[in-house]
C-alpha cells in the first residue's frame, strides 16, 4: 500500500488506557518521571503455578511473568452506554475499554457536538489476533465437557457410558447456559461496531488485524477514508486486552520473552521483549476543517506509509533489508518529505538507519527489530514479519548518557527542538495493536507549547 497525504491531517482528541495511566495527564506523568509501570503478572490472568522458568519447555509452563497491566484501572460505567449491568460478565471486556476510551477520546475533541453528521464519522479499530478471554470462556462451554469425557473413557475403559453421560450433564450444568444475546459481544472483531453502536457514529466501522501493526494500518486507513472525502472525521485506535496462559505460552515457545524480565531497547544486551496491554484512541480531520471548527489540534499528520519485507528465508527470519528499505518512508513522505525539514531528510534516515545497526553489532546480528522492544534480528529472540511504519530512533547509547546525566530513566531529551520523546515499550511492555496512538499521543504530549499546525 503506498500513497501520500496530500492535505495534512490533524489530531483533534486523545484518550488512552494504559499501564498506570488511566488518562493522557496520568500517561505522561508516567513518561516525564520515569516511572516503571512493569509489574508481575496479576493473580487473576493466569495461576502462578504456570511461572515455572525450569520447565518452561512445556506448553503449559512459562518463564517470564513481568509486563503491562492495566487491572486496577479498567473500569467501565455501563449505565453511561445504554449497557445492561448484567449483561457486563457476557461480553468481552476489550470491547467495553475500547467503548469507554473512545468516548473519552471524542469528549477531549469537544464532544458528540462538535463532531460532522453521524454518517460522517467513521471508526477503524486495529486489534491484533482473534483470541479474548471471553472467547475462551465460551469454546470451554462448547467443548470442555464432551473432550474430558473422551478422556476419562480412553484411561478407564471400565467407566459406563451412562457414567460418562452424568458426568457430562454435571459439567455443563456447572457453567450457566449460553445465551443468544452472549454471542455479539464475543465476537473480537466487532469493537468497531459496538464503538459506532453506542455513540452513533453511522460511517464505516471495521477493525483491522495487522499483528503488532494493527493500529498503525489503522490509522493509515483512517487518513486515506478523509483524504478520499468519503468521511470528514474519524475514530482511530488499537486495543489489546487479552492475557490468558495460552497467550503467554506462545511467546514462551518463541523464546521471545526478556529472561531477564526487563526490556532494554536498542541495547546490545536486550535479551527479548515484555508483553502489556491497553487502549489508545485518536480522532482525526483534515486540518483545515479542524482550524475551521475551531478545534484544539493536538498533533499533524503529514505523511502515512506502509510496507512489508516480501519473500524471505521464513517467517521466523524476516529479510534484513526489509527492515531498513525506504519503501514505507518514500510512499510516506507527504508533506514531511525531503527539504521540507520532515523524515525525509537523508542525514535523519541515516542516523535512524545507524541507530537501528548499532545494538545489533552488539549482539553479533544484522539488524535490530524496533518492534521488539530493540532485540536482534537473526538471533535467538525473533518474531515474524509485520507491515510496519516508519518511525525515528536515535542512537541508544546517546540516549542512555542523557538519562545518567539527569537521573532519570525511561525519557530523554531528543534533538529536534522543544519536543521529548521516550522509550515506550520500556515503559509499558509491548504494545501489541495500540502502537500508533502510543506514538501518536506520546510526541503531542511531549510538545512543550501548542504547536502551530501550518507550519
Amino acid at each position: 500500500m503506498t500513497g501520500t497525504v496530500s492535505e495534512p491531517i490533524a489530531i483533534i482528541g486523545m484518550s488512552v488506557l494504559f499501564p498506570g495511566a488511566h488518562s493522557l495527564e496520568s500517561y505522561w506523568r508516567n513518561l516525564v518521571d520515569g516511572h516503571d509501570a512493569i509489574t508481575d503478572v496479576p493473580a487473576n490472568r493466569w495461576k502462578p503455578v504456570h511461572y515455572d522458568p525450569e520447565h518452561a519447555d512445556r506448553p503449559d509452563r512459562v518463564y517470564c511473568r513481568r509486563g503491562g497491566f492495566v487491572d486496577e484501572l479498567a473500569d467501565f460505567d455501563a449505565l453511561r452506554f445504554g449497557t445492561v449491568p448484567t449483561s457486563i460478565p457476557s461480553i468481552e471486556p476489550e470491547q467495553l475499554l475500547a467503548l469507554r476510551v473512545a468516548a473519552e477520546a471524542i469528549d477531549d475533541a469537544g464532544g458528540r457536538d462538535a463532531l460532522p453528521a453521524p454518517d460522517r464519522v467513521g471508526v477503524i479499530m486495529g486489534r491484533g489476533g482473534n483470541g479474548s478471554s471471553a472467547l475462551v470462556t465460551f469454546y470451554l462451554r462448547v467443548w470442555m465437557a464432551t473432550e474430558l469425557c473422551n478422556i476419562l473413557h480412553q484411561l478407564l475403559p471400565e467407566v459406563s457410558q451412562s457414567q460418562l453421560d452424568l458426568i457430562r450433564d454435571r459439567i455443563n450444568s456447572s457453567v450457566e447456559p449460553i445465551k443468544r444475546e452472549d454471542v455479539i459481544g464475543l465476537v473480537p472483531n466487532l469493537t468497531a461496531s459496538r464503538i459506532a453502536n453506542r455513540l452513533n457514529l453511522s460511517g464505516p466501522a471495521y477493525t483491522v488485524d495487522a499483528a503488532c501493526a494493527s493500529s498503525l494500518i489503522a490509522l493509515d486507513h483512517g487518513v486515506g477514508e478523509l483524504l478520499r472525502g468519503r468521511l470528514d472525521a474519524v475514530v482511530v485506535g488499537g486495543v489489546h486486552h487479552f492475557h490468558d496462559i495460552g497467550y503467554w505460552s506462545l511467546f514462551n515457545q518463541l523464546r521471545a520473552l526478556s529472561v531477564r524480565g526487563e526490556i532494554r531497547p536498542f541495547d546490545a544486551s536486550a535479551d527479548g521483549l515484555l508483553i502489556g496491554e491497553g487502549t489508545g484512541v485518536v480522532v482525526l480531520k483534515r486540518l483545515s476543517d479542524a482550524l475551521r471548527d475551531g478545534h484544539r489540534v493536538h498533533a499533524v499528520i503529514r505523511g502515512t506509509g506502509v510496507s512489508s519485507d516480501g519473500r524471505a528465508a521464513s517467517l521466523f527470519n524476516p529479510e534484513s533489508a526489509g527492515e531498513v528499505d525506504d519503501r514505507a518512508y518514500h510512499a510516506g513522505r507527504g508533506h514531511g518529505g525531503p527539504g521540507q525539514g520532515g523524515v525525509g531528510r537523508v542525514a535523519g534516515r541515516t542516523a535512524a538507519h545507524a541507530a537501528l545497526r548499532e545494538p545489533a553489532r552488539g549482539a553479533g546480528a544484522d539488524q535490530v527489530r524496533a518492534d521488539r522492544g530493540g532485540t536482534a534480528m537473526g538471533g535467538p529472540r525473533r518474531s515474524t514479519p509485520r507491515r510496519r511504519q516508519r518511525v525515528r530512533v536515535r542512537r541508544h547509547q546517546r540516549a542512555r548518557d542523557r538519562r545518567a546525566a539527569t537521573g532519570r530513566t525511561g525519557v530523554e531529551a531528543s534533538p529536534v527542538a522543544g519536543r521529548a520523546t521516550a522509550s515506550i515499550p520500556g515503559y509499558a511492555a509491548d504494545q501489541r495493536a495500540r502502537a500508533g496512538p502510543v506514538g501518536a499521543t506520546r510526541r503531542r504530549r511531549s510538545r512543550g507549547r501548542r504547536p502551530d499546525p501550518r507550519r
